[in-house]
């Protein structure tokens, strides 16, 4: 996607096409990256849609939040945290909360709009979206991402695919004291 970063972004997956199994995957630079949250904020915009408040999911959802929030100019921001991955398609039984908890209360009223990194099963999206509309006006959920099997289609989605995905922020493993330890270079 070269050009204008305002481009529409295709509605399915790019050049690395096989199944995870086969150890192939999506990869997302950090420039496309920059491309798919225009693309996303636009389709908001486009939408008729003007969140109050942005929460995103830790933290998969934290760096796409925050550029959906400077594109939208919306400044109110949070975040709550869920643990459901444990590893590449290893899982806890069921998503869970992880403190610290997101004042849900200060919600009240308000248009949210909530931002993971891709719904696959979609189960902690909709954990996150149903606790959530207990107390907001109205809540909508955008992703990167969505998977064939996800239970909760996103109500924006930049692609979807059915690879496992490498995304920017964890592509590379933690930097550690070590010395080179977590570092490519």
């Amino acid at each position: 996607m070269a050009g204008d970063p305002d481009a529409a972004a295709p509605a399915s997956s790019g050049s690395g096409s096989a199944s995870a199994a086969s150890g192939e995957r999506e990869v997302l630079g950090w420039l496309e990256f920059g491309e798919a949250a225009r693309h996303l904020a636009r389709d908001v915009v486009a939408a008729d849609f003007t969140p109050d408040v942005i929460v995103a999911v830790a933290r998969g959802g934290l760096v796409l939040a925050g550029a959906i929030s400077y594109a939208l100019d919306t400044k109110m921001c949070g975040s709550i945290n869920v643990e459901f991955y444990t590893g590449v398609d290893e899982r806890l039984p069921e998503p869970v909360l992880l403190p610290p908890t997101l004042d849900a209360p200060a919600l009240a009223g308000k248009r949210v709009l909530v931002v993971d990194d891709v719904s696959d099963s979609g189960r902690t999206l909709a954990l996150v979206r149903d606790l959530l509309a207990e107390v907001a006006s109205e809540v909508r959920t955008v992703c990167l991402y969505s998977k064939p099997q996800t239970i909760l289609e996103p109500d924006f989605t930049w692609k979807r695919t059915s690879q496992w995905i490498t995304f920017p922020w964890s592509a590379l493993p933690p930097v550690t004291r070590d010395a080179g330890q977590g570092d490519a270079s």
